[in-house]
């Protein structure tokens, strides 16, 4: 299964998010620490068929960094909310790893991999906010 086919199996919550919610501070957080870089987040609660409220997308320069990235998403997020993803995918491979909370969505890309989907393009109408390292 891809990973954006993954966003379409599962349930979305009612409750609406913001950049200012702890779940997304501790994301961009945890990608600061690790030194991410092009960190973008991209506002989709005005795009009906959006499968969450936030992508935030970051880029890393080796696989290394791929999965220090997503590890620390992972455990910033349950020290400041409690919360464990839905689903993760992409561990394996590195390349492009996946890190689903259902309202916000991590992407956390190797930069050749990033350049070559373009999820910022696929997602264009959305809103997006760039969000400098620490």
């Amino acid at each position: 299964m891809t990973a954006l086919q993954v966003l379409s199996t599962r349930p979305k919550r009612t409750a609406r998010l913001t950049r200012n919610s702890k779940l997304f501070k501790s994301i961009i957080n945890a990608i600061r620490q690790k030194k991410g870089e092009n960190i973008i987040s991209l506002d989709l609660r005005k795009i009906p068929e959006a499968v969450a409220d936030f992508f935030i997308v970051c880029e890393a320069a080796t696989n290394v960094q791929v999965k220090a990235i997503a590890d620390a998403i992972e455990e910033e997020v349950k020290k400041a909310t409690g919360e464990v993803p839905y689903r993760h995918e992409g561990h394996q491979a590195l390349q492009w790893v996946l890190i689903d909370y259902v309202d916000v969505v991590a992407h956390v890309f190797q930069s050749e991999t990033r350049k070559f989907y373009k999820l910022e393009e696929m997602w264009s109408d959305a809103e997006q906010a760039e969000h400098d390292p620490a």
